[in-house]
């Protein structure tokens, strides 16, 4: 007997009898007024243009390279739509079906569309495990490439010591030995001479790059594990005055130190919570996150660093923080895509280095003529708040602007990491609840949802080239992903348990993970 199909349900029937929304574009389209927008300068550029209404990314970007007399090397360009109080709206396929049909704006009206450069390099993705490293004898924490290159690595483990590696022969140069107990954060200085590690046994030590040998003795004033490290960026060193590092502890302070005497200058207190993260931003600003709920805002500019303003807007603690300068602030004048600058001439000239530290700060985070500095928080109430404090560029108590950009919201469960990509643009989240999810790092508003992790992702890394991230999980695995198509690009399985840490290298050419399984991987193209 032949399976008779059920009849249609009413549903399905009136469904099927209302009109279908189609994607075709309509050929009767009358063109629209644009007006071209720098997004860092905030200069209109050719003035008003009359386009095809159903004019493609492509074809804007072929027409804004032609009035910025850039057609013979063309550059590529990212557009959104500047709308009154609304997010930007990405421009991804073009005009009708990204702003007319979805009636964000009318063929009437004038579209200020705002540009920004792309990287013009392609970072390629890592796609096999080139070096599996061996050497710690307890749970890798931390992990830090040289701000110059990836060809030197530090790690930090539960052994007490740390190790500087040779990325390209997966060798180790150096055993930072000192420390008796787990080394829970690394850092780099920003012109790459030394490295700061901070420890449970509650020292800070400075490390010699070319030696490995430790620089003096510990630096202890700290009653409790030292949880980040921070150090001042290469822009604002002064002749006059030695390089300074804020390291944040258990014991609810921050504390300053002058690198070269290895003193504390200045302990920044206040906080009721263990300090769970410190940032130093390039505005001169220290950003300290607690398990009080609070982020505080220190202004660091003068010999002694004073409190601006408290954050309350957290409900649980606070994990972490990242600037939308990091990647900036991390490489300072080492530009790892430079043609015209090399790094040995910039290790032989200080002042060059500090020079190019702060023409890069400069180009890369001026938005409408002012220099700004957003930052954003992320907490185990599962949310993130979004803050650009100081948006006229006035680093100032009377300046600071309290009020959130947005608060970010999507999140199960409490959230690890934050990072935002290296031009600022995007930022990723990554969860508990195994998932990452990627917002607009300009308004905060969400993107998309990464998921394909399979347990708790503890930390991210982005590209050089702000268009891959990579992801370590509690799974035992890496992933990277493909930010544009929002979908896993490759998944990278060879650690034996947890990972812990990963970092993707500022030249993009190796991404090293480390975790419970003791091992260091180094993952190229």
């Amino acid at each position: 007997m032949a399976t008779v199909l059920p009849p249609p349900s009413k549903r399905t029937r009136r469904e099927a009898q209302l009109p279908k929304d189609t994607n075709v574009i309509p050929e009767d389209l009358p063109f629209v007024q644009v007006q071209f927008r720098a997004a860092d300068t905030g200069l209109v550029t050719g003035g008003m243009t009359r386009v095809p209404g159903n004019s493609t990314a492509k074809q804007l970007e072929l027409l804004l390279n032609g009035l910025l007399d850039t057609s013979d090397d063309p550059t590529p360009y990212t557009f959104s739509l500047v709308a009154n109080n609304r997010a930007h709206i990405s421009i991804d396929s073009d005009i009708y079906t990204d702003i007319i049909r979805p009636k964000h704006q009318t063929t009437e009206d004038v579209f200020t569309i705002e540009y920004v450069p792309q990287a013009i390099f392609r970072v390629k993705s890592v796609s096999r495990c080139s070096a599996t490293m061996s050497g710690h004898g307890g749970t890798i924490l931390a992990t830090s490439f040289s701000p110059k290159d990836g060809t030197r690595l530090v790690t930090g483990s539960g052994d007490g010591t740390a190790r500087i590696w040779d990325t390209d022969t997966g060798t180790p140069i150096s055993v930072l030995k000192g420390h008796d107990k787990w080394v829970l954060c690394v850092a780099w200085s920003p012109e790459a001479d030394v490295i700061a590690t901070g420890s449970m046994d509650s020292s800070v030590r400075i490390w010699d790059i070319k030696t490995g040998k430790q620089l003096g003795n510990a630096m202890r004033g700290h009653s409790k594990f030292v949880t980040s490290l921070a150090f001042e960026p290469s822009h604002l060193l002064e002749e006059n005055r030695g390089i300074r590092l804020a390291s944040a502890s258990k014991d609810c302070t921050v504390r300053v130190w002058d690198v070269a005497s290895r003193t504390i200058i200045q302990t920044l207190g206040g906080h009721t919570g263990s300090v769970t993260a410190v940032k130093w931003g390039g505005t001169g600003i220290i950003y300290s996150c607690s398990q009080d709920k609070t982020v505080r805002v220190w202004d660091a500019r003068g010999t002694q660093a004073k409190l601006i303003k408290t954050l309350n807007a957290h409900a649980h603690w606070v994990n972490f923080a990242a600037l939308s300068t990091d990647f900036l602030l991390k490489t300072g004048g080492f530009d790892p895509f430079s043609r015209e600058v090399s790094a040995r001439d910039l290790e032989n000239d200080r002042v060059l280095l500090r020079t190019t530290a702060k023409s890069r700060f400069i180009k890369a985070s001026i938005k409408n003529g002012n220099v700004t500095e957003r930052v954003v928080t992320a907490s185990d109430d599962q949310t993130m708040y979004l803050w650009n404090l100081f948006p006229n560029g006035i680093v100032s108590e009377e300046a600071c602007n309290s009020k959130p950009v947005a608060r970010m919201v999507g999140h199960q469960k409490p959230i690890n990491h934050v990072a935002f990509s290296a031009d600022g643009r995007v930022l990723a989240s990554c969860s508990f609840d195994n998932s990452i999810k990627i917002w607009d790092g300009m308004t905060g508003s969400f993107l998309t949802t990464l998921r394909g992790h399979v347990a708790a992702v503890y930390m991210c890394s982005w590209s050089a080239d702000s268009r891959l991230l990579a992801s370590c999980s509690k799974d035992c695995t890496v992933k990277v992903w493909d930010i544009k198509q929002g979908k896993l690009y490759m998944d990278l399985p060879g650690h034996k348990d947890e990972v812990y840490a990963i970092e993707w290298s500022s030249d993009g050419r190796v991404v090293a993970s480390g975790g419970k399984d003791k091992q260091v991987k180094l993952w190229k193209h």
